[in-house]
């Protein structure tokens, strides 16, 4: 099935069903008649889309089926050379969903990090925070003209969303639905990489500048925001709670081909997806009464879908 991720933050199942609902012409009397954001997806070319870069994707997969989450090395490339390592060495194989807060995040990691930690093996246990990175590490930033009030600047860079700030010459991934972070402690060097969350709630944008982002996920959400929730404080699972294992996580390059997801992704330079961000901007259809000519960074989501077979 196909899966888009594009109209609103919420689990990716949602989205694919409401892509479908509004692939629909607006005939409202009193709107101007105007494709959805459906349609022009639809309309699509295969040079608007991008297959994931082997390389710089990660699978974990659960009980429950996989999570796809694609990394930023432009943004985080300490941290996610430090990931990397830790995959290889197949750190994160049998850890745990370790935390599920209500409209806020899903982290997994060691269970036992507090009293008999599994060794980081030749992974570095402190990595410098990569809150922000110059904005010369980014090469595809598209801007969005929307206002946006926890960045100067705001748009899509290779699809990740992101936040920049001119004046002081840096950029950053924004904290929006499935953006994938490092759990750290008080310092900014804390966050080796081995915790790791995804922002399962509304997007907590506070956290911008403020931790390393990696990446996000692309495929699989509804698995991580539909996890119980952690009995004890701040979501995280109690000795009486069901922990979710990890049965592995790999990249995406040394996962045989056939037993590869097939995905791609839009272009976030394509022309075509600033059509979709307009259609988003001025909803049409016998529903909308108001159109905001207004949307916010993270609801301005880049579509994903499986690959179409030749």
């Amino acid at each position: 099935m196909s899966l888009t991720y594009l109209l609103r933050a919420l689990p990716l199942s949602a989205l694919a069903l409401g892509l479908g609902a509004a692939a629909t012409l607006a005939t409202a009397a009193d709107l101007p008649i105007r494709p959805a954001a459906g349609d022009i997806v639809k309309k699509s070319q295969p040079s608007d889309w991008r297959p994931l870069d082997p390389n710089n994707t990660i699978y974990m997969d659960l009980p429950t089926g996989r999570v796809v989450i694609e990394l930023a090395p432009q943004f985080a490339p300490l941290g996610i050379a430090n990931i990397k390592t830790m995959i290889k060495e197949r750190y994160f194989d049998g850890l745990t969903l370790l935390r599920s807060q209500e409209n806020y995040v899903a982290q997994w990691g060691d269970p036992n990090a507090e009293k008999t930690p599994k060794p980081l093996g030749t992974a570095k246990a402190k990595v410098p925070g990569e809150f922000t990175v110059p904005m010369s590490n980014d090469k595809n930033f598209v801007q969005q003209k929307d206002f946006d009030g926890y960045a100067p600047q705001v748009g899509h860079s290779n699809g990740f969303p992101v936040g920049r700030d001119p004046k002081a010459n840096t950029t950053w991934i924004a904290h929006c639905y499935a953006t994938v972070g490092v759990g750290r402690d008080n310092d900014t060097d804390s966050g080796s990489g081995a915790e790791l969350y995804a922002v399962t709630g509304h997007a907590p944008r506070h956290l911008d500048r403020n931790i390393t982002a990696i990446g996000r996920v692309v495929w699989g959400m509804e698995l991580l925001s539909t996890l119980p929730r952690g009995s004890q404080a701040m979501g995280f699972y109690g000795d009486n709670d069901t922990r979710l294992p990890i049965k592995s996580v790999r990249l995406a390059a040394d996962v045989p081909e056939s037993e590869r997801s097939n995905l791609e992704v839009m272009r976030s330079e394509a022309p075509i997806y600033q059509q979709v961000i307009d259609a988003q901007r001025n909803r049409g259809g016998p529903w909308n009464k108001y159109t905001a000519n207004y949307i916010e960074l993270c609801n301005a989501m880049i579509p994903v879908r499986e690959r179409p077979k030749l």
